[in-house]
C-alpha cells in the first residue's frame, strides 16, 4: 500500500507509542480509502484494541512543544493537533442501537466489532502502525476488491447497518458522489426500504451531508440518487414535486427536476460557491406551486420566480441552512434569474441593462452565471442566440457601470435634501420624488448626478404642490450653471 511520504513519520510515532502502552494501534476509516485512491487527507482516525485516550496522551508527548490534546471523556476519545495534524483516537468498540435513535449503547470490543460497524467496506479497511507489520492492510470485508470495483456496499446487513443509524444512508448518497462509486444493489435496496428511518436524524446533520453533496464536482449525482432511492421526499419534498411532468391535448412541459440538474451541474462547473449552486438547485423551486395550463399558449409558470424567492426562507430555516447573507443571497438569485434570461431573448437596452445592475448589485456576477446555466435548450440555434445575447448584456454591465456608477447607487438627491429644500417633515412626496429620480437615472433621461436629478426633480415637484424654499445643501446652482 502507497503510504503519503508525509505521513509515514506520524504513522510510526503513534505505532511507536502503541507499543510502549503494549496496544494494537490501526490507521481506520477514511484515511486508508483516500490513500488507496490517492486522494488528500486532512485528518488520521486511530483506533486502539485499547485505552484510545491514553494513546493519544502517549502521542501529545511524543509530538512534545506544540502539541495540543482533547480529551472527550464521555466519548471515550482525544484529538492530538500539531501544526497541520489533526489525529483522532479512540478505543476499540461494539455499539447497539434502540429503534429511535441513532445514539448507540457503546461497550469495549475488538478490532472485529469495531470494525463491523463502519458504515461501508470501503471505510471497515484497518492499517497496522505498530512496528510488528507496519502498514499491513485488514480486510474482513474484501474492501479493497470493492475498492478496485468502485462499489460501496454495507459490512453487514444493509437494513441493521442503516436502521441503526440511518445517516449512514446519506453518508452513502455522498460517498458515491464525491467518489464516483456505484452503490451496491443489495445496499441500494437497503436505503429505499429505509428511507423513512431518516426521520430519526437531526436536520443539521442532514444539511451537512447535503453540502458536502453540493461541494462535489458533479452535484447532481447526489440529488438524483436522493430522489431515486426515496430520501429525497424526507429531505425536500418541493423538490420531489419537480420530477411529476403533466401532459394535456398531447402537450407536456419539460421535466423541471432534470432541468434544474442539468443547470445545477453547469453553474457547479463554474464556481465553487456553495450557495450559487444553491440557487441552481432552487432557482425554479416554486414551478409546481404556478404551473398552470393556458389553452392558447400551453403550460406556464408565471411568477414562479417571486413564489420561489418566498419560499427560500422556509426551505433554509427547515433544513437548518444559515439564516443570515447566505439566505438573502439565494433569496435574491432565486427572484431575479429570470431577469437576464428575458434580456438575452429580447432586444438588449441600456435601461433595462440599468435597472438589472441596479437590482443585482454586487451580485451580478453570481446571477449571470446562474443565468447562462439555466439555458439548457437542445435547439442549437437558439442556443447561440441567447448565448450572443448574453455576450452583449455582459459587454453592456461593464459599459454602464464604467459611465453610469449603477451599481449599489444611492439616489443622488436623499430625503433629508427633499425635506430641506422644500421645509416639509417626512411624507409620502418624498418617497415620490426619490422614486421618479431613480427611474430617470436608470431609463437614461439624466446622468447619474446630483445636479442633474435637483434639476429634474423641480418641475416635478411643483406638479405636486411643493415650493422650493432652500437651496440644494452642499451645491451652489447659480456656479456650477456658470
Amino acid at each position: 500500500m502507497n503510504i503519503p511520504e508525509k505521513d509515514i513519520n506520524t504513522l510510526r510515532l503513534v505505532g511507536e507509542a502503541a507499543d510502549s502502552l503494549g496496544l494494537e494501534a490501526y490507521a481506520v476509516g477514511g484515511y486508508v480509502r483516500d490513500c488507496l485512491l490517492q486522494r488528500p487527507s486532512k485528518d488520521i482516525d486511530f483506533v486502539t484494541v485499547g485505552s484510545g485516550i491514553e494513546l493519544a496522551k502517549a502521542v501529545a508527548r511524543k509530538l512534545g512543544r506544540g502539541a495540543h490534546l482533547s480529551v472527550f471523556k464521555n466519548f471515550g476519545t482525544a484529538r492530538v493537533n500539531s501544526r497541520d495534524l489533526e489525529l483522532e483516537f479512540v478505543g476499540a468498540r461494539r455499539e447497539s442501537y434502540s429503534h429511535d435513535s441513532r445514539k448507540p449503547v457503546v461497550e469495549d470490543g475488538t478490532l472485529v466489532d469495531d470494525i463491523s460497524r463502519r458504515d461501508f467496506t470501503v471505510n471497515a479497511l484497518a492499517l497496522r502502525v505498530n512496528a510488528e507489520g507496519f502498514g499491513e492492510v485488514v480486510d474482513l470485508f474484501n474492501g479493497l476488491a470493492d475498492m478496485e470495483r468502485r462499489v460501496l456496499r454495507t459490512p453487514l446487513d444493509p437494513d441493521v447497518t442503516f436502521s441503526d443509524d440511518p445517516l449512514r444512508m446519506m453518508r452513502a448518497v455522498r460517498f458515491a458522489t464525491q467518489l464516483r462509486f456505484a452503490i451496491d444493489g443489495n445496499t441500494y435496496e437497503g436505503i429505499c426500504r429505509n428511507a423513512s428511518r431518516l426521520e430519526i436524524i437531526s436536520r443539521e446533520r442532514i444539511a451537512e451531508e447535503l453540502n458536502k453533496i453540493m461541494k462535489a464536482p458533479k452535484p447532481s449525482i447526489g440529488w438524483r440518487l436522493l430522489l431515486e432511492t426515496g430520501l429525497l421526499h424526507y429531505i425536500l419534498p418541493e423538490l420531489e414535486e419537480m420530477q411529476k411532468v403533466d401532459v394535456v391535448n398531447g402537450r407536456a412541459h419539460k421535466d423541471n427536476f432534470d432541468h434544474t440538474m442539468k443547470v445545477l451541474d453547469k453553474v457547479a462547473e463554474k464556481t465553487d460557491d456553495l450557495w450559487l449552486r444553491w440557487s441552481a438547485l432552487l432557482h425554479d423551486i416554486a414551478k409546481p406551486r404556478t404551473k398552470r395550463w393556458d389553452p392558447k399558449i400551453g403550460w406556464t409558470f408565471h411568477n414562479h420566480n417571486f413564489v420561489g424567492a418566498k419560499m427560500v426562507p422556509s426551505i433554509f430555516r427547515d433544513l437548518r441552512l444559515p439564516l443570515g447573507e447566505p439566505m438573502k443571497f439565494v433569496q435574491t438569485m432565486v427572484e431575479l434569474h429570470m431577469r437576464p434570461i428575458v434580456l438575452s431573448e429580447e432586444i438588449v437596452t441600456d435601461s433595462a441593462v440599468r435597472r438589472l445592475l441596479f437590482d443585482a448589485g454586487d451580485n451580478i456576477d453570481s446571477l449571470m452565471t446562474l443565468c447562462e446555466a439555466d439555458i439548457t435548450t437542445g435547439r442549437p440555434e437558439k442556443l447561440k442566440k441567447c448565448l450572443d445575447n448574453f455576450a452583449l448584456v455582459r459587454r453592456k454591465l461593464v459599459e454602464l457601470e464604467e459611465r453610469d456608477r449603477i451599481r449599489n447607487f444611492q439616489p443622488p438627491i436623499t430625503g433629508n435634501d427633499i425635506m430641506t429644500i422644500f421645509n416639509i417633515p417626512p411624507s409620502k412626496p418624498i418617497k415620490e420624488l426619490k422614486e421618479a429620480i431613480k427611474d430617470a437615472i436608470l431609463d437614461g433621461q439624466i446622468p447619474n448626478d446630483r445636479l442633474a436629478a435637483y434639476e429634474f426633480m423641480l418641475p416635478i415637484a411643483e406638479k405636486i404642490g411643493l415650493t422650493k424654499v432652500n437651496d440644494l445643501p452642499d451645491v451652489c446652482i447659480e456656479s456650477q450653471k456658470d
